[in-house]
């Protein structure tokens, strides 16, 4: 592995309102009644995962964190009733935030599907209709972000640490090589599921190489990630066309 650090800088990485979103619908929460406490941790949690891989952390994710814990000590204060009335719950500018970019999101989600209808109405070749009908025959899958990648990742690094997983000294591991790894995997199955690409791996380095590797190839746009279902089991599948590998390329 390269001595510096392999740092991410990813477009599916959006900023902190996308992931609070992530974590409440994850844990079902009320967007109206968020416990902070809970979501606080859940979130400072998934900043040291980040900070551990590198990935390339913006400013204003370090700022909700501070905005978080604000509130949480606001919260954890003694109420005492104002004069004027009521003390305004310290949550309401966070959750008045959480439902305009879930507003604008959700627009932005209804564009994009208006905007694939719309070019399927233009005329094309015979062969390329029955193929695009063909396609449509398949349920849509929902593609996956990095938050749920992350998700998945810790996943399997906790439950494989169960069994002690160990470091490496002295061995070179590089992101072509994990890269041309995962090239190779998804060429001889069409796809393969999240965890398969880290079965039978006890290596830590080689773990998280083999997760930037797979962000890289996303970014890329050579392979894609996908979910059966909402928090379902991730299954990474290759993009259009054929797939290279980087040993070939040099």
């Amino acid at each position: 592995m390269p001595n510096q650090p392999y740092q991410v800088r990813l477009e599916i990485f959006e900023g902190p309102l996308d992931l609070l979103l992530y974590l409440i619908r994850q844990e079902e929460l009320d967007i109206y009644d968020i416990p902070i406490a809970r979501i606080t941790q859940q979130y400072l949690e998934y900043i040291e995962i980040m900070k551990a891989l590198d990935i390339d952390l913006a400013g204003e994710f370090l700022v909700m964190a501070a905005t978080l814990l604000k509130i949480k000590s606001k919260l954890l204060l003694p109420h005492h009733v104002e004069i004027e009335g009521e003390m305004e719950d310290p949550r309401q500018d966070l959750v008045r935030q959480l439902l305009e970019y879930k507003k604008f999101k959700e627009a932005a989600s209804r564009l994009e599907d208006r905007e694939e209808v719309q070019r399927l109405m233009f005329p094309r070749p015979k062969g390329a209709i029955e193929k695009q009908e063909e396609k449509q025959s398949e349920p849509p899958v929902p593609e996956v972000g990095l938050y749920e990648l992350l998700s998945a990742f810790r996943q399997v690094v906790e439950r494989i640490d169960k069994v002690r997983l160990y470091e490496i000294v002295g061995e070179d591991i590089t992101i072509e090589d994990r890269i041309d790894f995962i090239l190779k995997q998804v060429l001889e199955c069409d796809q393969m599921s999240f965890r398969d690409l880290f079965a039978g791996e006890k290596r830590k380095l080689v773990m998280v190489v083999t997760f930037f590797a797979l962000l890289e190839l996303i970014r890329l746009g050579r392979v894609r990630v996908l979910q059966n279902a909402l928090f379902g089991e991730i299954i990474i599948r290759k993009a259009g066309g054929q797939i290279s590998l980087v040993s070939e390329n040099q």
